[in-house]
């Protein structure tokens, strides 16, 4: 921008006409300051406009004006910051009127063409000077706008960077989580992988819950880092990730595995390095754990299905036991899914009333007569056919589904023992009560209610309970038993001789009798040889023991699982009470048992 210091002299210019100077250029800045707002002071707008006038002077007054003078005057002006078009006309038409009269030069024909000349220069380096500072801008804007995307790329690449990590790390430990882990194993489904087989290691801290619950979640926290630490140092070249999937719950990617054998040696050091102690915050914690491994072939999708597998098979470390691992089968796997869905479908199979019952003889093993039946469940099902209890009654334990449908089926056993007295009376009906039910408040009185119902005499329901029901007794257990006993109904012991019953409680219980099981009933082998200081008594010696403690504690006793006529012989000699087993009948529909009944009366 032209700088004026003091006042420019002016060849030629008398007093007068340099006082016509300081006036035109003060006219002259206050149009420019009108038409087109430049961020200067007065003072400094006033400096740069006399510089200018000065200029335009000297241009008119010399003798031999330059072509280029008033060209640059007009980019000096625009240079100054008057680039506006409202600049230049205001200076055009301020000059053209007023600039020789301020110079007392009007009637001089000369200097008026002098200052024609000038006057289209000016426009002409003004427009020029306006063009170029418009490209220039318009190249800073693109320089800018160029410099903004790039920083802003960058920025965003460094954004996307970091929520990249935090979407598919964990940030407590550090490792790869879940969902970078599934892309890893999508990978190696997809076409151009080097491997044909991977293995999953899934890997679960036993009862971390405890920790945190104990030593608080900051400890738990350190821990958890800890494990982390030890499963990421394992070195071996074919282990491809490790990462933690939630909680404790860690997963061990390995390739180029050849046989389920090379999964398993990835899986043997991850559970070594967890089984020395941890120490943490001066606290020595000791852990275990439990894992499940899969393993095979990684092409058409298959290395998705691994991680699902490797977690069907820590499920089973779990549930045997814990501190253990196992390898994914799939026929267990198979067996399982069955399970479930036969449980999933038990609630809607009990509205419908698919639940039924097959009744087994139990007969006097002295006088051969039939005295009662076992009421075994069956479940009719849709599609499978008739089911035995061993495939769904553990289910309903486990759902609790098991208390409607005792229940359901103590009801039918009633009313069908009440059916039957009318060709043998004092025939019993016996029926299996779990657990649940004996801790269910109010089962005496709803035991009540379905004799009444039924009719069947008190005496002539007997219930079946387990050693476990003996062994675990609970004050609503006791209270549960001494009420259906105070009822009439006969109370006996199931599969004796397994469980390990208490024998004190054997003796203050109301019980009427025990069931022995199978096992005791069938010959033994040996464990050792015996010698001449110890020679074992037979099995019907052990037999007859036990029979006598029953009698001796006042209570029936029933053997199960006779199968063959010289196995009832011997029984019977014991001194045993009554017999169940194939020898004497297999489960049957109740009009089998009631064809048996009348072939027996007749």
């Amino acid at each position: 921008m032209p700088q004026v210091t003091g006042r420019p002299e002016v060849s030629g210019v008398d007093h007068r006409r340099r006082q016509g100077v300081e006036e035109f250029a003060r006219v002259w800045a206050t149009a420019l300051h009108r038409a087109h707002y430049v961020p200067i002071s007065a003072e400094e707008r006033h400096r740069v406009v006399t510089g200018l006038t000065v200029r335009l002077v000297a241009g008119i007054l010399g003798d031999q004006a330059d072509a280029g003078d008033g060209q640059r005057i007009g980019a000096d002006l625009v240079a100054a910051g008057f680039g506006a078009p409202e600049a230049l006309g205001r200076t055009i038409a301020i000059v053209g009127s007023r600039l020789l009269t301020d110079l007392r030069m009007a009637a001089d024909p000369t200097l008026s063409a002098r200052l024609s000349g000038l006057l289209a220069e000016i426009a002409v380096g003004f427009v020029s000077a306006a063009h170029d500072r418009s490209l220039q801008a318009q190249d800073s804007v693109r320089l800018a706008a160029l410099a903004a995307h790039t920083r802003a790329e960058e920025a965003l690449r460094v954004s996307e960077a970091r929520f990249r990590r935090f979407a598919t790390h964990d940030q407590l430990t550090g490792l790869p989580n879940l969902t970078l882990f599934t892309e890893r194993l999508g990978r190696l489904s997809a076409a151009g992988t080097p491997f044909d087989r991977a293995g999953v290691c899934c890997v679960d801290i036993d009862d971390f819950a405890a920790v945190n619950d104990v030593l608080g979640h900051q400890v738990g926290d350190l821990l958890l880092r800890d494990i982390a630490g030890r499963l990421d140092a394992i070195t071996d070249p074919r282990v491809e990730l490790v990462a933690r999937l939630d909680s404790d719950r860690f997963a061990i990617l390995v390739v180029g595995t050849t046989c389920a054998e090379d999964a398993i040696k990835i899986l043997d050091q991850a559970l070594a390095a967890l089984a020395a102690p941890f120490h943490v915050a001066d606290t020595e914690v000791p852990m275990t754990a439990s894992a499940g491994v899969a393993e095979g072939p990684v092409r058409d999708g298959n290395a998705a299905k691994l991680l699902r597998a490797s977690e069907i098979a820590l499920h089973w470390a779990k549930a045997d036991g814990k501190a253990t691992w196992r390898q994914f089968d799939r026929d267990r796997s198979k067996a399982d899914a069955a399970r479930y869905r036969l449980s999933v479908a038990m609630p809607a199979a009990l509205r419908r009333g698919e639940f039924t019952l097959a009744y087994q003889p139990i007969v006097d093993l002295r006088s051969g007569r039939l005295t009662g039946v076992e009421a075994l469940a069956r479940w009719q099902h849709p599609q499978l056919g008739l089911l035995g209890a061993g495939r769904f009654v553990e289910l309903a334990e486990r759902t609790g589904l098991v208390v409607a449908m005792g229940n359901q089926l103590l009801e039918q056993a009633c009313h069908q023992a009440s059916r039957w007295q009318r060709r043998q009376p004092g025939l019993y009906a016996s029926v299996n009560v779990s657990v649940r039910q004996l801790r269910q408040d109010g089962m005496a009185g709803a035991v009540s209610q379905v004799l009444d119902r039924t009719g069947l005499p008190p005496d002539l329901l007997q219930l079946e309970v387990t050693e476990q029901a003996v062994i675990e007794l609970t004050g609503v257990v006791i209270d549960t038993l001494t009420a259906l006993m105070k009822l009439g109904v006969r109370i006996v012991i199931d599969d004796f001789g397994v469980g390990y019953a208490n024998l004190a409680n054997l003796r203050a219980l109301p019980l009427h009798g025990l069931k022995l099981d199978a096992s005791l009933t069938r010959p033994s082998t040996p464990a050792f040889r015996p010698t001449a200081t110890h020679r074992p008594g037979t099995d019907d010696d052990f037999l007859a023991t036990v029979v006598t403690l029953g009698h001796r504690l006042g209570l029936t006793v029933t053997a199960e699982g006779i199968e063959t006529a010289e196995q009832a012989d011997r029984i019977s000699a014991t001194g045993c009470d009554n017999g169940q087993g194939w020898h004497f009948g297999h489960p049957v529909p109740p009009n089998e048992i009631s064809d048996r009944l009348v072939a027996q009366n007749h």
